[in-house]
C-alpha cells in the first residue's frame, strides 16, 4: 500500500479510537504515533491498520493494550535531580513568600502517569513549609488522560526500588513500609488530588502557581503544543512558575512564557495587560467684546510679523493685506494692495490658486495644495502647504480670502529620508525576518529531533524495563527447572541402581551417578550419543530387541545378559526396560534399569 493509503488507514484507526474511548491522538507527532501503533500490530501479527482497526472491534480488551503502549507512562520520583534541587532551593522559597498566608498554595502536575512527580512535589513542598502548614495550605491536582495510570497513583502504593532515587531521611519521614512496598502517608496524601483531563480538549485548571509540565510536550505536534501552552498561561497565575521537561524550552512561544531559569527549565508567565480607553475633552469661548483700536494695531502688527507667508484678499479678489514673510518671498510691495489676485504672480506661482479660490468660495470652507514643490526667484528650492479658507462675518456671507503659505520644505525633506530609510529598513527587516524564520524553522527542528531522540530514550527505556520483566520471569523458571532436574537427580540416586533413559531415537537423555559407576561412562560424555553405538560392558545387541519391543508395544521387558563392570570384573546384568508415555499414552522412549544381584531384581519388579 502507498503512504497516502497508509495515512487514510491511520487517520480512520484513530477516530475509531477517539469515538469507541474518548482518546483523542489526532495530535500526537506522527512518527512517534505510528512507531507505537506498530509495535501493537507487530504483537497481534497483523499488516496494515485497517486489519487492526478489525482487531479492536473483535477485542475491546486491546484497547488497553494499545493505550499502555502509546501513552508511555515513563516517570520517576525525583527525575533530573539537579532540577529539582534548583526548585526546592530557589523557586518553592519564592513561591511560598508571594502566596498570601490566608490563600492556598495551587500546583498542577499535568500528565501525571502514575503519580512519581505528584508526590515528589508534595514531598519538596513539604519540607519547605513543614508538616502542619502543608496539610492547611497545600492543593496539589494531579491529571492524566490514562485511566489505568491514574489508578494507580491514586493507591499511592510503589515496589521498594521504585523510590530509589527519594533520599532516604524523606523515604522515612513521609513513606509507610508495607509488605507490598511503600505507602505515600495518609495525612499528607489528602492534599494530592487526581483526576482525568486531556490537556488538548479539557479545559485546564485554573489560578495556578506552579505547573508541572514535565516531558509531556514533546510527545505533540507544534500546533497542539501551542494549544496546550495557551491553557496553562490562562492557568497559570501571573506569579506564578511553569516547571517543564529537559527537552522543552519554549523558544518560539515567548508571547506566552518567558525563561525564569532555561538551564532548569522554569518559566513565567508573560502577563497580557487590558487596554483602557481615555477620552479628554476641551472646549473653549472666545470673547465677543469689541476689540479696542490699540487692540486691533496690535493684531495688526502681530499678522504682519507673522514668520508663515499670508495674503488676504477682499470679497472681490483685490489684495487688501500681505505680511512681511510674504512680501519678502514673493516680491510683493506696498503699491500692490487693490490690485486684483490674478494680475499677480503670486496667483499662480507657486501654484495655481484662482481654481481654489473659487473652491474655497464655493464650498464655505478651508481648501488645501500640498505640499508645492517650487524653485523662488532667489534659485532656491522649496516646499509650501498652502491653504486657502474663506473668512466670514456673523453670518454666512464671505468678506474676504486668507491664503497662507506654510514652509514645509524641511518637513518635505525630513520625510523623504525617513520614507528612504523606511524602505531600506522594511527591506532590512525582510531579511531579518527571513533570517529569523529560518532559524526559528532550525531551531523548531532540532527541537523536534530532540524530543523524537527523548521520546526514543523513554520507549527505550519502556522496552528496558519490559526486558527486565521478562529476565526476572525466565530466572524464576530458570531456578523452578534447576530445582526440579535437583530433584529428579534425587529420586534417580535413590532408587540404587544404574537408570538410563533413551528418547525415541535411542539417544541418551538420562545417565545417572550409579550408571556411571557401574559402566565407567560420565553423563555428560554420553548425553545426547546413540546407546547402541556407546562402547562399554553391556552387550547392547543382546537388549536391543528387547527395546524395540518396549517401544513398539509398550509393555515392560526384563533380560538377564553377561556383562563386565567398569573394573573388568564380570557379572550376571539384569536389565528392565519400561515405556516412557506421555499423558496420551503414545511412547516417546524408554527407562532401562539395571542392576546385579537378584535381590535387587525382586525389589524393582516389585515396583515395576
Amino acid at each position: 500500500m502507498d503512504e497516502s493509503g497508509q495515512r487514510d488507514e491511520l487517520r480512520s484507526l484513530l477516530e475509531h479510537v477517539r469515538r469507541a474511548r474518548g482518546f483523542d491522538f489526532s495530535g500526537y507527532k506522527r512518527a512517534s504515533l505510528e512507531r507505537r501503533v506498530r509495535k501493537r500490530l507487530d504483537a497481534v501479527g497483523v499488516e496494515t491498520y485497517a486489519a487492526y482497526e478489525d482487531h479492536l472491534e473483535a477485542n475491546p480488551a486491546e484497547f488497553k493494550e494499545l493505550f499502555d503502549t502509546v501513552l508511555i507512562n515513563v516517570t520517576g520520583f525525583f527525575r533530573d535531580p539537579e532540577a529539582w534541587a534548583y526548585l526546592g532551593s530557589e523557586i518553592v522559597p519564592i513561591l511560598i513568600e508571594r502566596v498570601a498566608e490566608e490563600r492556598p498554595i495551587r500546583v498542577w502536575s499535568a500528565a501525571c502517569a502514575t503519580g512519581e512527580e505528584a508526590y515528589t512535589v508534595a514531598m519538596v513542598l513539604a519540607e519547605a513549609l513543614g508538616e502542619d502548614e502543608f496539610r492547611r495550605r497545600v492543593k496539589i491536582y494531579a491529571t492524566d488522560v490514562d485511566e489505568d495510570a491514574l489508578l494507580a497513583a491514586r493507591l499511592g502504593s510503589y515496589p521498594e526500588e521504585a523510590l530509589a532515587a527519594v533520599p532516604e531521611a524523606m523515604r522515612e519521614r513521609y513513606w509507610t513500609a508495607t509488605p507490598g512496598g511503600f505507602v505515600f502517608r495518609p495525612d499528607l496524601r489528602r492534599s494530592l488530588i487526581f483526576g482525568r483531563n486531556d490537556l488538548i480538549r479539557d479545559a485546564p485548571i485554573s489560578r495556578i502557581d506552579l505547573l508541572l509540565s514535565r516531558n509531556s510536550l514533546m510527545y505533540f505536534t507544534t500546533e497542539t503544543q501551542a494549544g496546550i501552552l495557551r491553557h496553562f498561561h490562562f492557568s497559570l497565575n501571573d506569579d506564578g512558575f511553569l516547571f517543564l521537561g529537559k527537552s522543552e524550552m519554549l523558544l518560539t512561544h515567548n508571547n506566552l512564557f518567558k525563561p525564569y531559569a532555561m538551564k532548569w527549565r522554569v518559566f513565567t508567565k508573560v502577563p497580557r495587560l487590558g487596554l483602557r480607553e481615555r477620552l479628554a475633552f476641551f472646549s473653549g469661548q472666545a470673547p465677543a467684546d469689541e476689540l479696542s483700536e490699540t487692540y486691533q494695531h496690535l493684531r495688526e502688527g502681530a499678522a504682519d510679523r507673522a514668520p508663515t507667508p499670508q495674503v488676504v484678499l477682499d470679497a472681490n479678489g483685490f489684495l487688501v493685506f500681505v505680511n512681511r514673510a510674504a512680501r519678502t518671498l514673493f516680491g510683493l510691495a506696498a503699491s500692490d494692495l487693490g490690485r486684483p489676485i490674478q494680475d499677480l504672480e503670486v496667483s499662480y506661482r507657486p501654484a495655481e490658486l484662482r481654481e481654489a479660490i473659487a473652491q474655497a468660495r464655493a464650498q464655505g470652507a478651508a481648501v488645501t495644495l500640498g505640499p508645492v514643490h517650487w524653485t523662488s526667484a532667489a534659485g532656491d528650492p522649496l516646499d509650501h502647504r498652502i491653504e486657502v479658507t474663506p473668512l466670514h462675518n456673523s453670518g454666512p456671507d464671505i468678506l474676504g480670502i486668507s491664503i497662507t503659505f506654510a514652509d514645509v520644505t524641511e518637513v518635505v525633506r525630513l520625510t523623504r529620508e525617513s520614507e528612504d530609510a523606511r524602505r531600506q529598513l522594511e527591506t532590512a527587516y525582510e531579511e531579518l525576518q527571513s533570517t529569523v524564520e529560518e532559524l526559528e524553522t532550525t531551531n523548531e527542528e532540532l527541537q523536534s529531533t530532540n524530543e523524537e531522540l527523548e521520546t526514543t530514550n523513554e520507549e527505550l527505556q519502556s522496552t528496558n524495563d519490559e526486558l527486565e520483566a521478562m529476565n526476572d520471569v525466565q530466572r524464576e523458571r530458570s531456578d523452578e527447572v534447576e530445582q526440579l532436574n535437583r530433584f529428579i537427580e534425587g529420586i534417580l540416586a535413590t532408587l540404587g541402581v544404574a537408570v538410563v533413559v533413551l528418547d525415541d531415537q535411542r539417544t541418551v537423555k538420562v545417565w545417572n551417578a550409579i550408571a556411571s559407576e557401574l559402566w565407567g561412562l560420565r553423563g555428560d560424555e554420553v548425553d545426547g550419543m546413540p546407546f547402541f553405538d556407546l562402547d562399554f560392558g553391556l552387550p547392547r545387541d543382546d537388549i536391543r530387541s528387547a527395546v524395540d519391543d518396549v517401544m513398539s508395544v509398550q509393555e515392560p521387558r526384563t533380560a538377564t545378559v553377561p556383562a563386565v563392570d567398569r573394573r573388568g570384573r564380570r557379572f550376571d546384568c539384569t536389565v528392565r526396560s519400561l515405556p516412557l508415555v506421555d499423558d496420551s499414552s503414545t511412547s516417546f522412549g524408554v527407562i532401562l534399569l539395571m542392576w546385579r544381584d537378584e535381590a535387587e531384581m525382586g525389589t524393582i519388579m516389585g515396583r515395576g
